[in-house]
């Protein structure tokens, strides 16, 4: 009779110890951090790709624009 009411004993203290795993919350920031993390990293990646693209062309214009000015005078 000792031996079942100590495995019951037992089996109730996993499950106890399992709903307490359930139950913690304290990697879950950790979590949500990282992935907004590699979100923002994702987007400057994305405009860094899209400015590289377009800042020789911006160039390019300031410096005929600066051409320009200098032959004008």
């Amino acid at each position: 009779m000792k031996y079942i009411i100590a495995a019951q004993m037992k089996l109730d203290n996993a499950r106890t110890a399992v709903f307490n795993l359930l139950k913690k919350k304290e990697g879950q920031n950790t979590i949500e951090y990282i992935i907004m993390l590699g979100v923002v990293v994702g987007i400057a990646l994305l405009v860094g790709g899209l400015v590289k693209k377009m800042m020789p062309d911006v160039f390019d214009k300031v410096k005929a624009k600066i051409i320009g000015g200098v032959e004008a005078e």
